[in-house]
């Protein structure tokens, strides 16, 4: 499974992204910071319900210099007839990846064995290509992009402000930790 401080492996897939199928490296994702949305696959039941959570936030995160890529292991036209039938999925504007190949649920150790099936996992890469983030959850239990969006501050925040840390329930503008000796037992 891809870890914390684990760096994005080269790769190639092909995506769907505003009306065109596209080609999405490695290289591409590097110099902002992107997350990657894996979920089981296209046409089902919890999973238009996330992807049209996130693409709500998906203008936010721009703002923010931030990319999605949307990965199941379907293919890049069957994202596109998804997009072009599903009210949900049709507000999607971010890179729908196919990876029918496997090789990026593979890399992020995501695939479930003898289903062909990515697990629905959420990885936050920073500018260089370095998993900062990582969420995990059973198929039937649905992820929280306003929750994916404040973690996404921290990490940023984090990155860009050493010496300090978020705590709990960090929300952007609220104090952070300075960690030293005197913080000690005292919190």
């Amino acid at each position: 499974m891809a870890l914390i401080g684990t760096p994005l492996q080269p790769f190639k897939a092909t995506a769907f992204k505003a009306g065109k199928f596209v080609d999405v490296t490695d290289a591409d994702v590097k110099g902002k910071w992107a997350v990657f949305f894996f979920y089981p696959a296209d046409f089902t039941f919890v999973c238009p319900t996330e992807l049209e959570d996130l693409a709500d936030i998906y203008p936010t995160l721009q703002k923010m210099d931030v990319e999605v890529y949307s990965v199941s292991t379907d293919t890049h036209f069957c994202h596109k007839a998804w997009h072009d039938t599903s009210p949900a999925i049709g507000k999607i504007n971010y890179y729908m990846l196919g990876d029918q190949n496997h090789a990026l649920s593979n890399q992020f150790g995501v695939l479930r064995e003898g289903v062909g099936l990515a697990d629905r996992a959420t990885f936050v890469l920073d500018p260089e290509g370095v998993i900062q983030l990582v969420e995990i959850t059973p198929e039937g239990v649905g992820r929280n992009a306003a929750e994916l969006l404040r973690k996404v501050k921290a990490a940023q925040y984090w990155a860009s402000h050493p010496g300090e840390v978020c705590p709990a329930k960090w929300e952007e503008g609220a104090e952070t930790l300075a960690p030293s000796l005197d913080l000690v037992g005292k919190i």
